[in-house]
């Protein structure tokens, strides 16, 4: 799905991604991963440390992040707050979603917002308030579902969560959000919840 307008690790902890653009520039994108069934020790586990990592190679516009919400999940953070702090650091390059139980080490690569359907909402208003304009990936493991259902499920999903975000935007969250006022932000997703 590609975002426009508004506002696999391995061992160890990462992956990388590139990405050809014009003028014959590869982008390069780090994928943190806090631990893996093949090691509990990742040298940049958490967002914060990739965000560090992305100032210390100090390459603008051609070493950024994938954030994977699943990985996010399993260092513990808030996936909508790891979105803003990457995009604060102009660092957001991708993004991998699917949903999760635990935090506890394992991935359970379900479909996006099927556990945690507020957060995913939070996620994408964020992406969105943010400004990004890319790609959005789902990282989900159909077992027993039929792949091509859920992938369509999976692109709904964002796709109504993104209408929702900008809604949500409309009716003055950025305000709400700005002034802490967090039952003001429950009521207008109450509100937006009624009307669907």
């Amino acid at each position: 799905v590609e975002c426009a307008g508004g506002g696999g690790g391995g061992s160890g902890g990462g992956v990388g991604k590139s990405e050809r653009v014009s003028g014959g520039v590869i982008k390069l994108s780090y994928e943190f991963k806090p631990t893996d069934a093949s090691s509990r020790f990742a040298v940049v586990p958490s967002t914060g440390a990739a965000v560090l990592l992305v100032k210390d190679v100090n390459r603008p516009d051609v070493f950024g992040l994938t954030l994977d919400v699943g990985h996010l999940m399993a260092a513990g953070e808030n996936p909508a707050q790891s979105a803003a702090a990457a995009a604060a650091a102009d660092a957001l390059f991708g993004f991998h979603l699917g949903d999760v139980h635990s935090r506890l080490g394992a991935e359970d690569g379900l479909a996006f917002g099927s556990v945690h359907g507020a957060g995913a909402l939070e996620l994408v208003y964020w992406i969105r308030a943010s400004g990004y304009r890319g790609h959005v990936y789902f990282d989900t493991f159909p077992e027993g579902e039929d792949p091509v259902r859920e992938a369509e499920y999976n692109v709904r999903a964002f796709k109504r969560m993104w209408r929702s975000s900008a809604r949500l935007e409309a009716a003055g969250m950025g305000a709400a959000l700005a002034q802490h006022h967090a039952m003001g932000s429950l009521e207008m997703q109450e509100g937006l919840a009624s009307k669907q």
